[in-house]
């Protein structure tokens, strides 16, 4: 080696250490600090938190700011003690009658453990139990102060936040990717009260009236006698509901579109769903919808790895999201709203404003945006915060009042009960992730639960014993006003206003706005639920309310069930499309995004080539905000002391965004179809099969892949040089082209994903 190279060697090598040392780390660590090989003995402090963890704010039970340590709630003491402290030297054994007696009744610690955790879980949520939360700031952009004086709203405040995502049908022990409607709720701290937007990922809801609220889940939960399926609406109840009850065909059309398989809860768009009221400062009223659109665009699974991750990591959302913010890729999210003239009618360009089953296109009336929403703190405990939050739609702060809205209504109500049923009692606003950030005199006491030590002798108005307060707050617009809305004359009836009857004609527009490539998988979602239904009377029935929606979706799906396609029972409006509501056609950025690394290194001069085009691209995915996985035949570290993500044994395409080869992907000694069943795959000569399955996998749901050196020779006898969306460096290798490859995956993935590998035969 001449002295030239070598210097240039021993200097690349030195900025190589350097880089190792300022890579971020992976995300995934279980504890903040790595576990010893033996089990520790040595007394001490219970560890910290994680440093992308964070408690609830250390408030009061009344809302004061206590001062206290943010970790003052968690547990202290080197020492294992019983729940009142009294310290503890064994809780390995029960208090017997000698070694081979009887457990003895006086055991007050075995009594006391086992009564608390007989006593772990809470009543699980009816609807949206499979959740998933952080914590964030909400940062006004001052532009919504013309139409509200909400304090939170206002240029440059900062508010605290917690968001819980969720699905709806699912048990919590349910896998996330279901194709399912997802919650998306967010608490305001705000300094004047606590504000929830409790909202969803899909705009329309599947009925106009709370009071059927009941009898939409109870058909979409799983059949009473025999509590299947779970977290699927590809059964006979469901769809017998729905194709009865049409006015819940709008929302089930997005439900059967990509909407329902999110990629990510970062890539999912979030609605209020309801019209809300908003008042100015001089008391103007407008109304508007809210609504929630990620940084990195709306992006979702294709159905076979909805279907994959449903068993390869039924955890895959809530992985990604705490994964996103241990990695510092920070989820992010605007508010907008689109703002309407709050006439007597309610109604904007002849859509009922107070029909849930109905949204406004963007294309006639905007969504304006308002301020951003950042995710950057993951729960510390999942019970005590993801699970206990509760969330109320009239949990509202002055500035913001709801509407008449019938749903809505039903729901004001609804909460409540849910909240006495689920955390015990009357006071669940004092559990420490529910506790205000404002000053709290409420005069409501006692009760389960009452974490306050109320002062003075007179909770009750009008007195004079404490002094007279609480006093009102006056008019002003620091209090909560109920907004005196003129009401016409009626009569009491149970019915829907005229308007609501139409429950086909925005379905038709939701379908007219879909590419062809969305169509075709709208057709496959229907095709596969309908198959799923047992009784033909429920699959005719929901074919008769598709022909109204549309006679080639309806033939489609049709054809797939072997069952003539009805002729529409009434004739159909043209549609208008809104290009708004398709996921495809633009560009969006990819922090956070999982690249899979496939290598297979040894010790020879070809292997060292191999290493350096590894460590280039590592160093590119960190530079484009994303996470590289390395994954080799065996675990471990690489030659050059690279630690190995995924084995060949462990990855799925499905966890992964895109695939880069740096080496060829050679068997490994566990490529055993006895011993790992994927390495029955077929494959070519020299690749083990679960990476040809990987490259192959990731191909069919159109994903970038890219690879260099014996890299490229792996895509050429897998027959994918040359085509779409793949990138393919010299075969020689080498740091630059291990850098152009990324780059230029990096370019393909801010489109999702590569649309044209969807070959479509709908005309859209």
């Amino acid at each position: 080696m001449d002295p030239q190279h070598a210097v240039k060697k021993a200097v690349d090598a030195v900025k190589d250490k350097a880089a190792e040392l300022l890579e971020p780390p992976l995300p995934g660590a279980p504890g903040s600090e790595p576990p010893s090989l033996e089990e520790p003995t040595e007394p001490r402090e219970p560890l910290p938190p994680k440093a992308d963890q964070a408690a609830p704010a250390t408030r009061s039970a009344t809302g004061r700011e206590t001062g206290a340590d943010p970790d003052a709630r968690s547990q202290a003491g080197a020492f294992l003690t019983t729940a009142t402290g009294v310290p503890l030297r064994d809780t390995d054994h029960s208090l017997k009658a000698g070694p081979r007696g009887p457990t003895l009744l006086q055991d007050h610690h075995l009594r006391e453990k086992i009564m608390h955790f007989d006593h772990e879980r809470i009543p699980e949520r009816v609807v949206h139990a499979r959740g998933a939360a952080a914590h964030g700031t909400f940062t006004a952009y001052g532009t919504a102060s013309a139409i509200t004086h909400a304090a939170f709203l206002a240029e440059g405040v900062e508010t605290p936040v917690f968001v819980r995502f969720s699905t709806v049908l699912g048990s919590r022990g349910s896998a996330d990717t279901v194709r399912d409607t997802r919650g998306f709720a967010t608490k305001f701290y705000t300094e004047q009260g606590t504000f929830d937007l409790v909202g969803n990922n899909i705009p329309v809801f599947f009925i106009q009236d709370g009071i059927k609220f009941p009898d939409v889940v109870h058909a979409a939960k799983p059949h009473p006698d025999r509590e299947i399926p779970q977290a699927q609406s590809a059964h006979d109840t469901f769809w017998d509901f729905v194709s009865l009850h049409t006015e819940a065909q709008h929302h089930t059309l997005w439900n059967m579109s990509d909407r329902g398989i999110p990629r990510s809860y970062r890539t999912m768009e979030g609605f209020g769903v309801h019209t809300f009221r908003c008042v100015d400062a001089d008391g103007v009223t407008s109304l508007v919808k809210f609504h929630w659109k990620p940084r990195l665009g709306v992006h979702s699974l294709v159905w076979e790895e909805a279907q994959l991750l449903a068993g390869v990591d039924p955890d895959f959302h809530r992985r990604d999201l705490a994964d996103a913010i241990e990695a510092g890729a920070y989820p992010s999210w605007e508010l907008g709203l689109q703002v309407f003239p709050d006439n007597p009618e309610q109604t904007f360009s002849g859509i009922d404003l107070l029909d849930p089953t109905k949204l406004v296109p963007e294309e006639l009336a905007p969504v304006q945006p308002v301020g951003l929403l950042t995710l950057d703190r993951n729960p510390t405990n999942y019970f005590a915060e993801t699970e206990q939050v509760a969330f109320h739609t009239g949990h509202l702060v002055p500035g913001i009042d709801g509407t008449d809205d019938p749903l809505l209504q039903a729901r004001n109500f609804s909460y409540l009960d849910t909240q006495l049923s689920r955390l015990g009692g009357p006071n669940f606003d004092q559990i420490p992730i529910n506790r205000p950030h404002a000053p709290v005199n409420d005069m409501l006491r006692d009760g389960l639960h009452q974490h306050g030590v109320h002062q003075g002798v007179a909770p009750y108005r009008p007195q004079s014993l404490d002094g007279g307060c609480p006093f009102h707050a006056g008019g002003g617009t620091e209090s909560f006003a109920d907004l005196a809305v003129s009401l016409p004359a009626s009569t009491k009836v149970r019915e829907s206003p005229a308007s609501y009857d139409d429950h086909f004609s925005q379905a038709r527009s939701f379908w007219a706005s879909m590419t062809p490539v969305e169509q075709e998988h709208i057709v496959a979602a229907y095709t596969f639920e309908l198959g799923k239904v047992y009784e033909q009377a429920v699959k005719e029935r929901q074919l008769r309310a598709l022909a109204r929606i549309d006679p080639v979706l309806c033939q489609e799906v049709a054809t797939g069930l072997g069952l003539p396609a009805p002729e529409p029972e009434a004739p159909l409006a043209t549609p208008t499309p809104s290009p708004a509501l398709s996921q495809l056609g633009g560009t969006w950025p990819v922090d956070g995004r999982m690249v899979g690394i496939v290598v297979d290194a040894g010790d020879g001069p070809a292997d060292q080539a191999v290493l350096d085009g590894l460590t280039a691209a590592r160093r590119a995915v960190f530079a484009a905000d994303m996470v590289p996985l390395v994954v080799a035949a065996r675990g471990g570290t690489l030659p050059d002391g690279t630690p190995v993500q995924r084995t060949f044994a462990t990855v799925r395409s499905v966890e992964l965004d895109a695939v880069l080869l740096a080496g060829g992907g050679a068997p490994g000694t566990d490529a055993l179809p006895a011993r790992d069943a994927k390495a029955g795959a077929d494959s070519v000569a020299a690749v083990d099969p679960r990476v040809a399955m990987l490259v192959q996998e990731a191909f069919r749901h159109g994903k970038a892949i890219g690879g260099w050196g014996r890299g490229t020779q792996t895509l050429a006898a897998l027959g994918l040089v040359g085509v779409s969306g793949v990138v393919t460096g010299d075969e020689g290798g080498g740091d630059d082209e291990a850098a152009s490859a990324v780059d230029a995956v990096v370019e393909l993935l801010a489109s999702h994903r590569v649309w044209d590998r969807f070959p479509a035969r709908l005309g859209g």
